[in-house]
């Protein structure tokens, strides 16, 4: 997300707080967005460009006030390292298009142990049944 255009783009089509947290690598408020505690059944989808990210399948509780999942969908994320706030994290990011998402722990449950910790604003919901 580098090119000024589609920054533009962006900054037109996002919320403030979504390009926050989308182009700035912002961290929306724990307990806070829309999705955590959302319980239907579908597919978790990039805010900026639709990819789809997380498998309602995938997600549970983890009581760190983010949505979170066990799995990514596919191979449509990257991860990159992330050392801001004097910590050494793991950025997920949308591979298409380069939005950050959040980040991922070592923390979650089986079958994979993982926590993708993903901020609300950078997803969109879709209930199966409107897939």
């Amino acid at each position: 997300m580098a090119n000024t255009k589609d920054m533009d783009e962006l900054k037109n089509k996002l919320t403030p707080e979504q390009y926050r947290v989308i182009c700035e690598q912002g961290t929306e408020l724990p307990f806070t967005g829309k999705w955590l505690k959302e319980k239907g059944t579908g597919m978790y989808v990039c805010a900026a460009c639709g990819t789809e990210l997380f498998s309602s399948e995938t997600k549970y509780d983890s009581g760190s006030g983010w949505p979170s999942f066990w799995d990514a969908a596919g191979k449509n994320i990257e991860l990159r390292s992330d050392t801001s706030l004097g910590m050494t994290r793991t950025e997920v990011i949308c591979k298409k298009c380069g939005s950050h998402l959040g980040h991922l722990f070592d923390d979650g449950p089986k079958p994979t142990g993982k926590r993708y910790c993903v901020n609300s604003c950078a997803m969109r919901f879709i209930p199966r049944d409107q897939m």
